[in-house]
C-alpha cells in the first residue's frame, strides 16, 4: 500500500513538472500583424519610449556615476546585464531593443514584439524576469504599443552579443506562472483623471511607489511608498508616498509644485547630470519623465488625487548621509530631509 502511494505521489510531482516545463507559461501565438511607421505613430512611439515608458532605462548602456543614469552617447536600446549590486536572483539581461538581426529584435516579427511587451512572453515561448513590467504594460493601448514598435525600428541597429538571462530557483519556476494573454486594449479615456490613470499605470508609478509582500501589492497601500529597491550593494532607494495624505504624502502638493519637481531635471537631461555615488542616486526615471508633456503631468497629478490617502512616511535614501557638497543637491533629488 505504501509502495502505491508513493509510486502516486510520484507520478503526481511529475505530472505537476511536466506542466511547469512544459504548459507554462500560458500564451497564446503571437499576432500576425505589421505595423505601419506613420509621422505621427513615429512620434507617439518616440515619446512613450523617452518620457513615458522609459524603456531605456534598462534597455540602454548607461553611466552608472551620475544622476538618473543617463544613457550613454549611442547606447540606446542596446540592451545590458543587469548590475550584480541590485540583488537579482540570478543574471538578468535587458535585450537589444534596435533592429540588429542577430542580437536585437531585427529578426522578429511585430507581433512578436507587442507580445513580450504586454504579455511578457519571448519570441522562443519563455517568459520574461518580470523586472520587465509587462503587468503595466499590459495596459499599454494598442495605438500605443504599436507606435512603440514603430519606434523601435528606427533605432540604429547596433550589434550587441548579450548572454541569456539565468533566473535562479524558485524565481525561475514562480515567473512561469505570471504571464497572462492581452486581449485588445482600447485608447486611455479621454477625461483627465482617467487619462492620468492610465499613464500612471504604463509608466510604472504604481508599481514603484507601492509597498509590496511576498511579491504581491499591498491590498489596499497603492502609491503609499515604501517599495525598497537595491541599487548596490550598500545603496537602497525607497519609493515615495504618492497618495494625497497631507502630513506624508502629496496631499499639500500644488498642480505646479508637482510638474515642476519633473521639470526641474531637464537641464541635467539635456545636458551632463553630475557624478553621485550611488546612495545619493536615484531609480526614480527623473531624466526621461521631464520631458513629459504638462497635460500628461496634470493628467497624472489629478489622478493620484483620487487615490486613497495613507498615511506613511517615507525616508526614500536611508544609506545617503546628511551632507552633499552639491549645492541644494539634497533637495532637488528628491532626497529626505533628515
Amino acid at each position: 500500500m505504501l509502495r502505491k502511494i508513493l509510486l502516486a505521489a510520484v507520478c503526481l510531482l511529475g505530472a505537476g513538472a511536466a506542466y511547469v516545463a512544459f504548459l507554462l507559461p500560458s500564451h497564446r501565438p503571437a499576432p500576425g500583424m505589421r505595423v505601419d511607421g506613420t509621422e505621427a505613430r513615429l512620434a507617439r512611439g518616440k515619446y512613450l519610449y523617452e518620457h513615458v515608458t522609459n524603456c531605456g532605462d534598462c534597455h540602454s548602456e548607461v553611466d552608472e556615476s551620475r544622476f538618473g543614469f543617463p544613457v550613454i552617447p549611442g547606447g540606446s536600446g542596446k540592451g545590458r546585464v543587469m548590475p550584480a549590486g541590485m540583488g537579482l536572483p540570478g543574471t538578468v539581461v535587458a535585450a537589444n531593443l534596435t533592429p540588429d538581426p542577430e542580437t536585437g529584435i531585427g529578426s522578429l516579427t511585430d507581433g512578436q514584439v507587442i507580445r513580450a511587451i504586454r504579455e511578457g512572453i519571448g519570441h522562443d515561448g519563455r517568459p520574461l524576469f518580470p523586472l520587465m513590467p509587462y503587468a503595466e504594460y499590459s495596459s499599454l493601448s494598442d495605438d500605443d504599443v504599436q507606435a512603440l514598435v514603430a519606434y523601435l525600428r528606427t533605432l540604429p541597429a547596433a550589434r550587441n552579443p548579450l548572454p541569456a538571462t539565468k533566473v535562479n530557483f524558485p524565481m525561475n519556476v514562480i515567473m512561469r506562472f505570471l504571464p497572462k494573454p492581452v486581449d485588445s486594449v482600447p485608447p486611455a479615456p479621454s477625461d483627465q483623471a482617467g487619462r492620468g490613470k492610465y499613464l500612471a499605470q504604463v509608466s510604472g508609478c504604481r508599481f514603484c511607489h507601492s509597498p509590496f509582500e511576498k511579491g504581491r501589492p499591498v491590498e489596499g497601500r497603492d502609491f503609499s511608498g515604501s517599495h525598497e529597491f537595491q541599487l548596490a550593494a550598500n545603496a537602497r532607494v525607497v519609493s515615495a508616498n504618492l497618495t494625497p495624505d497631507e502630513e506624508t504624502g502629496i496631499g499639500r502638493w500644488s498642480e505646479q509644485e508637482f510638474i515642476d519637481k519633473f521639470t526641474q531635471f531637464k537641464d541635467y537631461a539635456a545636458g551632463t547630470p553630475p557624478k553621485v555615488d550611488y546612495p545619493y542616486n536615484s531609480i526614480m526615471p527623473w531624466l526621461g519623465l521631464s520631458g513629459a508633456s504638462e497635460d500628461d503631468l496634470k493628467a497624472i497629478f489629478a489622478y493620484l488625487k483620487t487615490v486613497k490617502p495613507v498615511r506613511n512616511a517615507v525616508v526614500t535614501h536611508p544609506d545617503a548621509p546628511e551632507e552633499r557638497n552639491i549645492p541644494g543637491y539634497r533637495k532637488r533629488a528628491g532626497l529626505s530631509p533628515r
